[in-house]
């Protein structure tokens, strides 16, 4: 059992009416967790109830739900989540090379808006299927959120350069082995940015921060320098609920991470991080 705090003190920082949440995770009965992944989360099962009381502590007012990795290439427990969600909600799904276009079309209909590459341990489709899914993303005008770890994005930085979609690098670009406003790997994420068609997500910090909380002072430099850089291509997300807490004591308080992340910003890259961005990046206008 896990005790998230769903609802508290208003964040100092106000969201503006229809602010986007670009990341999270939602959870209903009935959906077991597959071989492969990572056990679904801790009960409760954050459900589509529960993440909308989160939201209203913290103003948001539209969300864009990525499919977990407990249930790997099994949508269904985010198609039922979005049903339940409504017109406030798009989805990113897990999709392969093999995904029929029939299914692709069933998919699009139920709010679809992309699809997700998680080369982790536990992600279902990882950077060897990139090139197959950016394809069928790009024949349909989907996105693409990728995620890996960023200390290697010089590795890989060709590959991502040339994906034909909409993309965003999930997860501060996840350094794990650390990184420097101005050293390779932020200059790498600037010109993947200067490309075009590259995002950078605000989510999840603490999953990659050496410096820690409560002020995460490395990944905060990187997001400045990179807001610096293309304040026109940040996107913010909760990252609820939080998949790696596992107890309560781990569980992070949403409106502070909110004012820490956004706190990095100015009002206006703030303002396009949280509404005008996400709404043109996932389709919203």
């Amino acid at each position: 059992m896990i005790d998230r705090k769903l609802t508290g003190a208003a964040p100092a920082i106000s969201l503006p009416e229809g602010a986007i949440d670009a990341q999270c995770h939602i959870y209903l009965p009935g959906y077991p967790a597959l071989p492969g992944g990572p056990g679904n989360p801790p009960d409760p099962l954050p459900t589509p109830s529960m993440y909308l009381e989160m939201a209203r502590w913290l103003g948001i007012g539209r969300v864009v739900v990525t499919q977990g990795n407990a249930q790997q290439r099994d949508n269904s427990c985010l198609l039922a989540c979005l049903a339940e969600l409504g017109d406030i909600a798009k989805g990113m799904a897990v999709i392969d090379a093999e995904t029929p276009e029939a299914e692709l079309d069933r998919l699009a209909d139920a709010g679809i808006v992309g699809a997700r590459i998680m080369d982790l341990p536990g992600g279902a489709v990882g950077l060897d299927a990139l090139e197959a899914v950016d394809a069928k993303a790009a024949d349909r005008g989907w996105v693409l959120a990728v995620q890996f770890d960023g200390s290697d994005i010089l590795d890989h930085e060709a590959r991502l350069a040339a994906l034909k979609s909409n993309w965003v690098l999930d997860h501060h670009g996840k350094f794990f082995r650390g990184a420097a406003p101005d050293g390779p790997e932020i200059a790498a994420v600037k010109r993947l940015i200067d490309g075009g068609n590259c995002w950078f997500k605000l989510a999840g910090c603490y999953e990659s921060s050496k410096t820690g909380a409560p002020g995460f002072d490395d990944i905060a430099a990187n997001t400045r320098a990179i807001a610096g850089h293309a304040p026109d291509r940040l996107l913010w997300g909760t990252n609820w609920p939080h998949n790696l807490a596992r107890t309560t004591a781990e569980y992070p308080d949403d409106g502070v991470l909110l004012d820490t992340v956004l706190g990095w910003l100015d009002l206006a890259t703030r303002r396009m991080a949280v509404l005008d961005n996400p709404e043109v990046f996932f389709g919203w206008r």
